[in-house]
């Protein structure tokens, strides 16, 4: 009998070690927060997780960043539109930096401008997730090599505006925006390339990988509006 409740105590061990590895992730966001002094700083970044087919879009529902894959420039991907109406594709297109750009100069040392094309693809209108006051609810994100999280618009970002690529609003079904999305970057910051971010309504993410020069086929009509 002491043998066999000996077993039973054992077993029942393992079975709770199996259930119980410790050591799992927050899942956790990165939050843009900005110093005394205004220079963009934030939290680390969750890292990416790995891919799944399909080309990592969001699934509605998911936890945030949940099988998000960063994909390279230029692929789309689908995601849903802000208070859960309608599906948008959305695919970043182009990537220009630049000290200087509408009349505006950096106020940290460099703009990230980068153009996206978004297309509505159900039978609803369909927007993008707006950010909260602290960039965190939603919208984009840029996430530096060095592991800094920056939200669109700060700095002195919000004054750029790329002409043509300016669209505002809902999306009617069937058609599709060009839109912008610019980041205020120190350096360090900008070197390297990074991570866009774009955060949805269910609070999923996706990731695309910025390559660290200009690139995307709008390079040049983009740099003629921005010296314009």
């Amino acid at each position: 009998m002491r043998k066999i409740l000996l077993a039973t105590a054992a077993t029942a061990c393992l079975a709770l070690t199996a259930c119980n590895p410790g050591g799992g992730g927050s899942g956790s966001k990165p939050s843009a927060t900005r110093s005394a002094d205004g220079q963009p700083s934030a939290t680390a970044p969750t890292p990416a997780t790995s891919g799944t087919p399909g080309g990592g879009t969001a699934t509605p529902g998911s936890g945030p960043g949940a099988g998000q894959a960063a994909l390279a420039l230029g692929v789309p991907s689908r995601t849903v539109g802000t208070k859960l109406v309608g599906i948008l594709e959305i695919t970043p297109t182009t990537v220009v930096y630049t000290k200087e750009g509408d009349g505006t100069t950096s106020r940290f040392g460099t703009f990230v401008v980068i153009t996206t094309k978004d297309a509505s693809l159900t039978a609803n209108a369909a927007d993008e997730e707006p950010a909260d006051a602290k960039g965190a609810k939603g919208g984009w994100r840029w996430i530096a090599a060095n592991g800094q999280s920056v939200a669109e618009g700060n700095g002195t970002a919000y004054k750029v505006l790329v002409n043509g690529y300016n669209g505002v609003g809902k999306i009617e079904p069937g058609t599709y925006q060009m839109r912008s999305e610019v980041f205020d970057l120190t350096p360090e910051q900008a070197k390297g390339g990074g991570t866009l971010v774009y955060t949805d309504a269910t609070k999923s993410e996706n990731r695309w990988t910025i390559p660290a020069v200009d690139s995307g086929p709008q390079v040049a009509d983009v740099k003629k509006r921005l010296a314009s």
